[in-house]
């Protein structure tokens, strides 16, 4: 019997509960549920139970928008009655069936709370004496309670006058000065000022938390100028806060070490027991080892794990039947003397990763969805049944371009590893890559406020192991040569993320390597050389989503290799074929013309389609197969999930990484003194604090494979998962977006503590560190005053094979001067002459004046054609002006007048000018004198060099449209409607 729930069976509070992101909160009133007002979350009392829902959204595998993922709560006061207790419960599985019997259910104890739950409401939860139904009456300052907090690890608990409550026990204690010790956090809260007493013997981190915890008191109790006091053990009376701390304690006196019976309890029950449901009560199931197979879908079982409890109920489980099955659990928490224990309800198919660890064997499970296989499948027993299925599976899907989170029209350069060395590649040949050899290449983009590095490492699935190990080391080398301020990759073939892609836009993967050691490897094993040649056969897949980002994989040249999903290029010598799939789009079939000019460029091909190929094409992947059947299913990568933050403990020693997830994760869970890992599915990140020590920093890498390896949220992650290694500081967009972020936040002094207690004194203006500019080349050259090397583009190397079109490279490397790169088409070639001082007005003009006289340099250049004919010999002038900044030649300035009629400016304001301001001793004048149609011009400027300014009119007589269709236009389209108005 599957679970079907009438909405008569669930309590009217939860009608249209949990439809969007977010918290909501009902508190329970004579056994029934009360919804709350957004301004009363996290403001619990000690005689209430409360039910708190989260709904977040859930990447899946099928959208990526996702859906919405639940998980409830029911909070339990310690001085809640056991009636309200129980109908906390039994509300909660009701409010689960009416989101559809899928949420994971925990129940919280006053004091014991789970992370989970405390995450919710950060930085603590500080409930109120009493219930909400006797009145909470405002307390006066003259009334003011001093209140004392204790604060150990990251649980913040407080100390009344009678008991202290921290993590999983309870001493008695005297609300006097033994109560501090060298090892805990202490917040005194008074009426006139906070204390913020910080053990000897705590971390960094414990007292940036608690800081936190501070805070919160002191904007939600106090006046927000209420002054916070932090007073550090040991220190004695070394300022007046101190005096004034200890001297409400009866004076100073030595803390007493922490006695043994205060040392933490550990767990009682090691021992997984699995026990079933069976008329109300709760038997133990006879099993040497635990097993999925253990547990039935229509029962209910209880897992004993000591601290944690947890129920497990069936699909085919009844509402009834959960309700009593929660009863059985809740009495079997209090029958062990354990009422603090966490209990946490889960349901058949929708597991934690926690529960599936407790045991031994659980298998893989997939949502259920239809996969383009699947159609594949259902369109293959149509087509035995003699229907005919062309174009069954093309839908037309709306096609969604890749992200792009940086700028992807940077400067990249490559280098192949040979042994402890690399080589540089040549920019025509930088991404062609070849499956035995290892690279190493660094990407520079421009930032918001300076230029960012990216430093990575593509290892092919056949180098060899010392390749690797070289790539790796001399990437390692580069980083830190660069004092650890760039972002580094690491990347295996055939998982490459789509950031590479998009770097890389054309790439390309041979068979076969190059280095010395992939050869001498295959030398001794015997194995056949297959690296590819020009000349001889070979197989290509295409794949892509469009010029930006697209591949060619070579295969082996077998017919099993071709999909009906792909389109392919074969060539053997001067004979080069084209094979199209039937489900391949006209999109899929330009990508195959665009690499065609960088794998063939200059040989005719002959375009095949599936079931109706040349013999010829036949003969030279081995013959037509009798039967064949072409698979469909694309090779997908694998998709982005959820993203999960886990701080790290590794030891070098052990080689032991040790994990603890930060749930409802935020910028500031960030400590400069620790390193993270940032779980996507698709890749992973590692976090490194710039307090992090240098040895630790070159581990990171070590700990995202050693984070693969022992997949802690079971996602059977690949070892080939992508790891970037993000440092403090110097973290990219690509990183941060799973974040709000606040860049000033990474660039401040200090560790973690000292950061937050700058940011509290200054209002929340962080104190930045200076920046700092790196540039580096390692191709073995001085970088000063040479050009760096240009990226190859997915442009045709044939000018008499239009396939692709772009613009010449003389207008590329003219407007690369005046075009914004960031408003750059990117099917279009990059700049060839980088803008070097962006934000710099004389060293823009100085630029465009160098751009103008290079170029210039060219059109004096005699071809080989004109060194032939005779030419009239001109009189020359007795002595040649000499050309400087100030006094331009004729044929610049003919240039220039050119190149600036080639933009055409808006209206601007007058007054208006750039961030950076004039630069002193250059004279300003009104906009209107700078026209060419004033009636007072200027005269000190060249009238070729002012802006050709064009009224409403005279745009739309000389481009045909209005000011505003034309800026609507695509750039490559506004760049050749300009052209045409100057060369007509």
């Amino acid at each position: 019997m599957s679970l079907a729930v009438s909405m008569r069976n669930v309590d009217p509070a939860f009608q249209g509960a949990g439809q969007k992101a977010g918290l909501e909160i009902w508190r329970i009133e004579k056994s029934s549920p009360v919804s709350l007002p957004t301004k009363s979350y996290g403001k619990f009392f000690t005689g209430d139970s409360y039910i708190v829902l989260k709904a977040s959204i859930k990447l899946t595998f099928a959208s990526k928008n996702g859906s919405l993922r639940h998980e409830i709560h029911y909070w339990l006061g310690k001085d809640t009655s056991q009636d309200e207790a129980g109908t906390a419960a039994i509300k909660t599985l009701e409010l689960d069936s009416a989101l559809g019997g899928r949420a994971v259910q925990y129940r919280e104890v006053q004091g014991n709370e789970s992370d989970k739950f405390r995450s919710l409401f950060k930085p603590c939860i500080m409930p109120l004496e009493g219930a909400f139904a006797t009145g909470a009456k405002p307390v006066k300052e003259s009334e003011y309670k001093t209140r004392l907090l204790a604060c150990k690890g990251k649980h913040i608990v407080q100390i009344k006058e009678a008991s202290l409550y921290c993590l999983h026990v309870t001493w008695q204690v005297p609300f006097a000065r033994s109560t501090l010790n060298h090892d805990n956090i202490f917040i005194l809260d008074t009426k006139s000022k906070i204390f913020q007493f910080n053990g000897s013997n705590t971390s960094i981190q414990e007292r940036a938390k608690a800081l936190e915890v501070a805070q919160y008191i002191r904007d939600n109790y106090h006046d927000s100028k209420f002054e916070i006091a932090a007073i550090e053990d040991g220190k004695l009376m070394a300022d007046a806060a101190s005096g004034e701390f200890w001297a409400l304690f009866g004076g100073f006196a030595p803390l007493l070490r922490k006695s043994g019976q205060d040392e933490d309890s550990t767990d009682s029950h090691p021992t997984n027991k699995l026990l079933s449901i069976v008329k109300g009560k709760a038997e133990p199931v006879g099993a040497d080892s635990l097993k999925r197979e253990l547990m039935a879908t229509d029962n209910c079982y209880i897992l004993d794990c000591g601290l944690e409890v947890y129920l497990w109920m069936g699909r085919s489980t009844s509402l009834n039947e959960r309700k009593n099955a929660s009863k059985v659990a809740e009495e079997f928490i209090r029958g062990s003397s354990r009422s603090s224990s966490r209990l946490i309800r889960v349901i058949e198919g929708f597991e934690t990763v926690v529960f599936r660890s407790k045991f031994e064997t659980w298998p893989q499970t997939t949502n259920a969805t239809v996969t383009e296989d699947g159609k594949g499948k259902v369109a293959a027993l149509l087509q035995r049944q003699g229907v005919n299925v062309k174009g069954l599976l093309k839908v037309d899907t709306e096609k969604e371009d890749p992200e792009e989170y940086i700028d992807c029209t940077g400067q990249l350069q490559v280098w192949r590893v040979t042994g402890k060395d690399k080589v540089l590649v040549s920019p025509e040949n930088q991404s062609k890559f070849y499956s035995g050899d290892c690279y190493i290449f660094q990407y520079s983009y421009s930032g918001e406020e300076k230029e960012e590095h990216l430093i990575g490492t593509w290892l092919g699935k056949q180098s060899i192991e010392k390749d690797r190990a070289s790539a790796v080391s001399q990437a390692n080398k580069m980083v830190e040569s660069m004092k650890f301020t760039v972002a580094q990759a690491c990347i295996h073939e055939g998982s490459e993320p789509v950031l590479f892609l998009l770097i890389f836009q054309s790439f390309i993967v041979f068979k076969g390597g190059l280095s010395d050691g992939y050869k001498n490897y295959i030398a001794e094993k015997g194995i056949p050389d297959d690296t590819y040649t020009e000349d001889g056969l070979a197989l290509f897949r295409v794949q892509g989503s469009g010029p930006e980002n697209m591949q060619a994989i070579q295969v082996e040249a077998v017919p099993s290799s071709l999909n009906s999903s792909y389109c392919y290029i074969l060539h053997s010598g001067t004979t080069v074929f084209t094979w199209a799939g039937s489900l391949t789009s006209p999109d899929d079939q330009d990508i195959v013309e665009r690499q065609l000019d960088l794998i063939k460029p200059e040989l005719q091909t002959r375009p095949q389609k599936e079931g109706a190929e040349f013999e010829q094409f036949w003969e030279l992947i081995g013959g037509k197969p009798e039967h064949i059947e072409y698979p469909n299913q694309k090779f997908s990568s694998v998709p982005e999930s959820d993203p999960h933050l886990f701080s790290c403990t590794f030891s070098k020693v052990d080689v032991l990484l040790q994990v603890t997830e930060i749930y409802n994760f935020t910028q500031d869970d960030l400590m400069t003194e620790d390193i993270f890992v940032l779980d996507c599915r698709s890749n992973i990140f590692v976090w490194v604090g710039q307090q992090v020590d240098t040895k630790n920093k070159l581990q990171a890498l070590t700990i995202g494979e050693k984070f693969l390896e022992n997949d802690f949220l079971f996602e059977n992650l690949s070892r080939a998962t992508p790891i970037y290694i993000v440092i403090e500081g110097s973290e990219p967009p690509f990183f941060t977006r799973f974040f709000t972020w606040d860049s000033a936040k990474s660039n401040m002094h200090g560790n973690s503590f000292q950061r937050k207690l700058a940011i509290m004194k200054h209002g929340g203006t962080p104190v930045e560190k200076p920046k700092r500019r790196v540039t580096a080349s390692f191709g073995g050259r001085s970088s000063g005053g040479t050009e760096k090397p240009q990226r190859s583009r997915s442009v045709s190397f044939s000018p008499d094979r239009p396939r692709v079109r772009g613009r010449s490279p003389a207008f590329n490397k003219l407007a690369a001067n005046f075009e914004n790169p960031k408003d750059r088409n990117l099917s279009t070639p990059p700049p060839m002459v980088a803008k070097l001082y962006p934000k710099s007005g004389t060293q823009e003009v100085a630029t465009k004046s160098a751009a103008i006289a290079a170029l210039t340099k060219t059109f004096d250049r005699t071809s080989a054609r004109e060194s032939l004919m005779p030419r009239t010999v001109k009189a020359s002038p007795a002595e040649p002006k000499k050309v400087t900044a100030e006094q331009p030649t004729p044929k610049e300035k003919v240039m220039s007048s050119r190149l600036e009629s080639l933009t055409i400016k808006e209206d601007v304001k007058e007054g208006e000018h750039d961030d950076d301001g004039d630069e002193e001793g250059v004279p300003i004048y009104p906009y209107e004198r700078l026209k060419t149609t004033s009636e007072d011009p200027v005269t000190e400027i060249d009238v070729t060099k002012r802006e050709t300014y064009l009224s409403a009119a005279e745009f739309k007589e000389k481009l045909g449209m209005k000011r505003a269709e034309f800026y609507k236009l695509p750039k490559w389209k506004q760049n050749k409607l300009k052209m045409g108005v100057q060369l007509f």
